[in-house]
């Protein structure tokens, strides 16, 4: 049994935006070498996520309009959490949308259904913030 580990990193150019990382996550696959097992993708960040779906645009302003009204950024009074940062929001955000994806790895490939892609969702953007790929198998 092998083991990958790396850390990307990811910076979001606005506060709220969905990036396709299924690139550098097929990268990471490839550098590992694993052709069966499972491989794991999480965001190290309690206001960011990382999940699967498909990459067309007007399904990711879907889940913008969704989640706003879910969680509205503003007012930032509407929050106990906000205090010394205004982003509670992006925390609750980050709870429905999911913290990271498991997918199989098949003969050294993600084996994914029809359309599937692996986004990593920013909800409080404009910094630095890592992924982690985490890779097991043979």
């Amino acid at each position: 049994m092998k083991s990958y580990r790396k850390e990307l990193w990811i910076k979001a150019t606005r506060r709220r935006q969905y990036i396709n990382i299924t690139p550098q996550v097929e990268e990471c696959l490839r550098e590992s070498g694993i052709k069966e097992g499972l491989l794991l993708c999480n965001a190290m960040h309690i206001t960011a996520s990382v999940f699967i779906n498909d990459d067309e645009g007007g399904l990711h302003r879907d889940f913008e309009v969704w989640l706003e009204k879910l969680a509205p950024e503003k007012p930032h009074s509407q929050y106990d959490h906000n205090g010394a940062e205004d982003n509670a929001d992006a925390h609750l955000k980050r709870q429905v949308m999911g913290r990271e994806v498991v997918v199989a790895v098949t003969d050294g490939k993600l084996d994914f259904g029809p359309w599937e892609q692996i986004f990593y969702g920013e909800y409080d953007g404009l910094r630095n913030k890592r992924l982690l790929v985490k890779i097991i198998g043979e």
